[in-house]
C-alpha cells in the first residue's frame, strides 16, 4: 500500500535511465563513423589542399588554401583564407614524418592512412560514409516513431524565452541537477537540432554532390550548391563544425561530470545528485 513520507524525510531517488538503448548504440556507432569519416577526409583534402566557389577550380584564387613554400629557415606552412595569410608552420601546411620536415596539409598523425594514399583514403571514407547515413536513418526512423524529437529535442516557447539565462549558467559552469537534468537543456537542444538536421544532411548532400555518378543522376544538387567546388568548400565548413562541435561537447562532458556523463551514455544510468520526495511501498 502507496504511503506519502513526511516531507522532513524524502525518500532518494538518484538514478535515472536518461538514455534509451538505441541512442546509446547510434551514438556510439556515430562516434566511431565520424572519428575515421575526418581522418580519411583529411586525407583526401591533402591530395588537393586548396577550396574554391563555383563549378571550377581557380587555382590561381583558391577561398581557402594550405601549403608550404621554402624560405631560408626551411619550409614554412601557410594558410590562406579569402586573401588573408597565416603562418601555420608546424601545425598546418607543414609534417614532420621520420624526423624529416615536409609538404602537407594536415600532419600525418590526423589522416588515415598516415602517408599519402588517396585511394586508401577514399575506401575509408566512402564505407564510413554510408555507414553513418545507414546508422542515421535508424536513428530517425525511431526518433520520429518514438516522439522523441518532439519530446526531448525540440524547446518550448518560454524555453526560448530563457536562452540569456541559460547562456550564463553554461558560462559560469553552473548544470542542472535533479530534476532538471532529466532533459536536454536548452543549449542541448537547439545544439542537437543543429547537429542532426543541419550540418549532418548538409555534409551528406554536399557529399554526394561531390560524386560525377550521383551528379548524373541528381544534377539538381549542383544546382542547389552552386556547383561541385562549392559543395566541396560547404562539406569542408560543415565537417569543421561538427569537429568544433565534438570538442566543445566533450569539454562540456568533462565539466559537467565525466564519469556521470560517460555512465549514462553507456548504460543509460544517469546520477541525479540530488533526491526528490516520491510514494514509497
Amino acid at each position: 500500500m502507496a504511503a506519502v513520507p513526511p516531507p522532513d524525510s524524502p525518500v532518494a531517488e538518484r538514478w535515472y535511465r536518461r538514455h534509451a538503448g538505441l541512442v546509446r548504440v547510434t551514438h556510439w556507432i556515430n562516434v566511431v563513423c565520424f572519428t575515421l569519416l575526418l581522418m580519411s577526409g583529411l586525407q583526401i583534402f591533402n591530395a588537393h589542399p586548396a577550396l574554391y566557389v563555383g563549378e571550377r577550380s581557380d587555382f590561381d584564387h583558391p577561398t581557402m588554401s594550405i601549403r608550404a613554400h621554402l624560405s631560408e629557415n626551411g619550409l614554412v606552412g601557410e594558410t590562406l583564407i579569402l586573401g588573408h595569410s597565416f603562418d601555420t608552420t608546424g601545425v598546418l601546411g607543414t609534417s614532420n614524418e621520420d624526423g624529416q620536415i615536409s609538404q602537407r596539409a594536415f600532419p600525418s598523425w590526423i589522416t588515415i592512412p598516415s602517408n599519402q594514399d588517396l585511394a586508401t583514403g577514399r575506401r575509408w571514407h566512402f564505407f564510413f560514409a554510408w555507414l553513418l547515413v545507414l546508422n542515421g536513418l535508424v536513428y530517425l526512423a525511431w526518433g520520429g516513431a518514438s516522439r522523441h524529437f518532439d519530446r526531448d529535442l525540440f524547446p518550448s516557447g518560454v524555453e526560448l524565452g530563457h536562452i540569456g539565462r541559460e547562456v550564463l549558467e553554461h558560462l559560469r559552469l553552473r548544470f542542472p541537477r535533479g530534476e532538471a537534468a532529466k532533459r536536454y537543456n536548452l543549449l542541448q537542444q537547439l545544439t542537437y537540432l543543429l547537429v542532426v538536421f543541419v550540418l549532418f544532411p548538409l555534409m551528406i548532400l554536399t557529399g554526394l554532390t561531390m560524386s560525377p555518378g550521383i551528379d548524373s543522376a541528381v544534377p539538381q544538387l549542383l544546382t542547389l550548391f552552386g556547383g561541385r567546388q562549392t559543395g566541396r568548400l560547404i562539406h569542408f565548413a560543415a565537417a569543421s563544425g561538427l569537429a568544433l562541435f565534438v570538442i566543445v561537447h566533450l569539454v562540456m562532458v568533462l565539466v559537467s561530470g565525466a564519469w556521470n556523463n560517460l555512465r549514462s551514455m553507456i548504460t543509460g544510468w544517469y546520477d541525479l545528485g540530488q533526491p526528490r520526495t516520491t510514494d514509497v511501498q
